[in-house]
């Protein structure tokens, strides 16, 4: 995922694609592939330079090994993205090909804007891909509309070098909690303040689903809960603002107004990218960016824990390939998603960029292209498969809305404009109304 810190952080979505959805589905006029010069056949994905350049050149290869296919890429900014993916579903002039977030899959796919992927198994086998991972894809009837790109891990990025400045040993993260770690990030801080440095040991935290989906998960809870599962409590709510406040007041993040700031300051200006931070929340293959941006040797870490050990992490798929089902070359469509998923030489162009693959074999051939820098990302993963529980519901329809929610609401709190319980109170109503009807 790209370009902002906020994105960076919570992968989360909204802005106002639901209500130009309200067109799609199967009486809507026929969009994939009439809008690319020619017929070509159209992909569209969000991201930043350096995704366009490495998409590219695989489709470039794709071009090589497939000439009776043209290919039309367009891309933007994450946050032009989904405003200009609406109205396109609106118009009835869909990208044949599209890159899909587990934010807004489900929204997507319960409209029948998206392909049935097993309907196309003849040119897109994805049979070798990890069950589990590839059930992130599916709707709730089963229906297989998002072919995840790989794997995110939701973890923590640590700057080794400003614990050794600062004279903090690298922490046990098999058994850390989340008090320890306030512990740590605040003596970082401390080290920071009284040495004239502009560091801090965390960058900013308390506003984002992701944060509080892994707080719920370790609380043995959920944001969206399956029938076997539980829904959040006010309790786990609350206690997630109150430590958001408890960083502030020791110092181990800077005030609410600079937090702020940061969320908007890109990789490169944001604290963690800029070596101002120790410790960074993000999907873990994020951390090549800020490896590139910071010049440091970036490290990833498990999350702490709410009880030692039990940390819940989980394979998020990254995101995903999906296809309009309105696409006029459905073969043709899934003959491009195939080779970016599953060829080999494509699998080197495109490494780790946008997630580890979930197909064992390219692994593989991927490591044998990857700087130190993308090990990092790549073994971080591997280690983690012996230890990931269960992944969560993805986002329902009817929650697409909730991270913008949450970052409001987690900023009043923050603020101290409301106090904790009864913005907690808040977020309980407004996720409870966002359920899934039965």
């Amino acid at each position: 995922m790209m370009i902002t810190r906020r994105t960076t952080l919570a992968l989360l979505a909204a802005a106002g694609a639901v209500p130009a959805l309200a067109s799609c589905g199967p009486n809507a006029s026929r969009g994939g592939g009439e809008g690319g010069e020619g017929g070509a056949l159209r992909i569209y994905w969000w991201g930043g330079d350096l995704r366009a350049g490495m998409t590219r050149d695989a489709l470039d290869l794709f071009s090589e090994a497939h000439a009776d296919i043209e290919v039309a890429p367009e891309y933007s900014e994450w946050t032009g993205y989904w405003d200009k993916l609406a109205t396109q579903f609106a118009g009835g002039d869909a990208p044949d090909v599209l890159q899909m977030d587990e934010a807004y899959i489900d929204s997507y796919g319960t409209r029948s804007s998206l392909l049935d992927l097993e309907s196309i198994s003849d040119v897109l086998d994805l049979s070798a891909m990890d069950d589990a991972v590839l059930d992130t894809g599916r709707l709730a009837d089963g229906t297989l509309v998002g072919a995840p790109l790989g794997i995110g891990i939701f973890s923590i990025g640590v700057n080794p070098t400003l614990l050794e400045q600062a004279g903090v040993e690298m922490p046990d993260d098999t058994s850390w909690t989340w008090d320890e770690f306030a512990e740590i990030a605040a003596a970082v801080s401390e080290w920071g303040s009284s040495s004239g440095e502009d560091v801090v040991g965390f960058d900013f935290f308390g506003t984002s689903a992701a944060e509080l989906g892994a707080w719920a998960r370790q609380s043995g809870e959920q944001l969206f809960p399956r029938e076997d599962e539980t829904l959040i409590s006010l309790e786990t709510i609350v206690s997630y603002l109150e430590y958001a406040l408890d960083l502030v007041d020791s110092g181990a993040v800077v005030a609410p107004s600079e937090q702020l700031e940061d969320f908007a300051a890109g990789v490169e200006q944001g604290r963690f990218g800029n070596n101002r931070a120790a410790f960074h929340l993000q999907f873990h293959t994020q951390v090549q960016t800020f490896q590139k941006s910071s010049g440091s040797p970036l490290q990833l870490l498990r999350l702490p824990a709410r009880t030692s050990g039990d940390h819940q992490m989980v394979n998020k798929a990254s995101m995903y390939w999906s296809i309009a089902a309105q696409v006029a070359d459905p073969a043709s469509a899934g003959t491009l998603v195939n080779f970016l998923l599953r060829d080999a030489e494509a699998a080197k162009i495109l490494k780790i960029e946008r997630g580890v693959t979930s197909f064992p074999e390219l692994q593989e051939e991927i490591e044998t292209v990857l700087d130190e820098d993308e090990m990092v990302s790549l073994e971080f993963a591997r280690t983690m498969q012996s230890e990931v529980v269960r992944p969560p519901l993805v986002t329902p329809a009817t929650g697409v809305g909730f991270g913008d929610e949450l970052s409001r609401l987690g900023e009043e709190s923050l603020f101290g404009t409301r106090p904790p319980a009864e913005v907690a109170e808040e977020i309980l109503t407004v996720l409870t109304g966002m359920q899934p009807e039965g």
